[in-house]
């Protein structure tokens, strides 16, 4: 069999039986997170511009679109995608060459398993194999440093989750997955320099795109089925040679997941925490700071410390905002915290944060880099004035591999998150389906998130009468 047949074979065969209890309140915990923060993404331009570009496309009222009105699915794949994106606040997985964010397939597949209308349990299983194929990918294929983005591994994985709640044969889920990796290789530039509105949307792209092959497989289409191996294919032009034995594999890789405690970059998670409990505990204020250095892993630094993919001391917008560690860190001392609040145009461009950040170094430290990713180790020194120096270093973060965040703390992030529109009662309702998501049909939620207020709504959602 090719490599894209034997990808297949794994998915066909994959069962909610094989699925543990713990990746089962795992799998559920991202759902919730990931919802939470689509919730909380409603409430933006750039949100409204997708809203309004459905509207005037139109297309079948199949699926639900998060916020109200329905549209046909590969739409609703883009528009859900990107509400679980845009804010950078949802889950990660991180291996040495490669990060990923998992839980961006699930617009796409809650798209796919509302046009099936499948039972909760199947949505599981489909979502644990993107789960599955999307990380098992950034182990063993990491392509930042080759110049192309994360999203590309995400081509296999929408494809194949979206071919298991379809139902295809192995013929048919090994077409889908050739047509989405043949045809959707994303540039590592969207992550890089100045960063624009795609960084956002690079994945919802995607996973549309994957989701519409999927449903071309399932009408007979065929795609190269040598996408992996064959010339010219993904291991010669792309990832280098790859080694996964796909009858080997569970659907577990989701424990190993990570959850944001705050709204930044994955990468910046300990440092923030770091230099948050090094504020609480001498009392500093920020008034006082002549210089903040920042010793971290090399990701960290290449990423969004100002290493090969660009300054991060130019911060004009909410995109680059996220992805700068001085601005994080910055705006962290200055508020507290880093929400969304944080990232509105009027605060990214207040005095005070852009001071503030451009008093702040970032350098790689050789033996945090050799850590990477089983910790994420960072040290923060402040210099204060009159001479004082403040240091603290930490390992990891409450969220990380060894100290997850638990349900009661997601679901206090879902209600923060979803409040502006969400009344309790819907909140409720939703959470509550989440949590019993296994033993009730998929629809049940999807209608649930129907019925959420997009706020400012004024044009008729696509799909309803005005």
């Amino acid at each position: 069999m090719t490599q894209a047949e034997q990808r297949a074979n794994f998915i066909v065969n994959a069962s909610f039986g094989e699925i543990s209890g713990f990746a089962v309140r795992e799998l559920k915990t991202r759902v919730l997170d990931a919802l939470g923060c689509a919730l909380g993404a409603l409430d933006n331009e750039l949100i409204r511009l997708l809203y309004d570009q459905i509207a005037d496309f139109g297309g079948r009222d199949q699926c639900t679109l998060i916020g109200g009105g329905k549209t046909a699915p590969d739409r609703a794949a883009f528009f859900n995608c990107a509400l679980v994106r845009y804010l950078d606040f949802n889950d990660s997985y991180l291996a040495k060459g490669e990060t990923c964010h998992p839980s961006d397939n699930l617009g796409a597949v809650l798209a796919a398993s509302e046009y099936a209308n499948v039972s909760g349990r199947d949505f599981l299983t489909a979502l644990a194999l993107a789960y599955q194929i999307q990380c098992r990918l950034s182990e063993a294929a990491p392509i930042r440093d080759r110049g192309f983005d994360h999203v590309t591994l995400g081509a296999y994985s929408v494809a194949g989750s979206v071919a298991k709640v379809l139902e295809l044969d192995r013929d048919e889920t090994a077409n889908a997955i050739a047509i989405s990796g043949a045809a959707y290789n994303a540039l590592r530039v969207t992550r890089t320099g100045r960063l624009s509105h795609w960084k956002g949307l690079a994945f919802a792209n995607m996973a549309s795109g994957a989701l519409y092959a999927a449903f071309l497989a399932m009408r007979g289409v065929t795609g190269p089925h040598e996408v992996f191996e064959g010339n010219k294919g993904f291991i010669d032009t792309i990832a280098g040679p790859i080694a996964i034995d796909w009858s080997q594999e569970n659907l577990e890789l989701v424990t190993r997941t990570m959850l944001k405690k705050y709204n930044a970059e994955m990468h910046s998670q300990s440092a923030i925490e770091c230099a948050l409990e090094l504020q609480r505990e001498s009392g500093f204020t920020p008034e006082n700071i002549e210089h903040i250095q920042i010793d971290i892993f090399d990701v960290a630094h290449k990423i969004i410390g100002g290493g090969e993919e660009g300054s991060r001391t130019e911060v004009l917008t909410k995109e680059q905002a996220d992805h700068s560690l001085p601005y994080v860190i910055a705006v962290a001392l200055l508020d507290g915290e880093v929400t969304p609040a944080q990232y509105v145009p009027e605060r990214i461009r207040r005095n005070d944060v852009q001071t503030l950040l451009r008093k702040i170094t970032i350098h790689p430290v050789p033996e945090y880099s050799a850590s990477f990713p089983q910790q994420m180790p960072c040290t923060v020194t402040v210099h204060l004035c009159g001479d004082q120096v403040l240091r603290k270093e930490k390992r990891d973060y409450a969220g990380f591999l060894n100290s997850p965040l638990p349900w009661d703390a997601v679901e206090e992030k879902f209600n923060r998150l979803a409040d502006p529109c969400a009344d309790r009662v819907l909140r409720k309702g939703i959470v509550d389906a989440i949590a019993n998501i296994d033993q009730i049909r998929l629809s049940e939620l999807t209608e649930l998130l129907g019925r959420v207020q997009r706020p400012g709504r004024q044009r008729t959602p696509p799909g309803e009468v005005s």
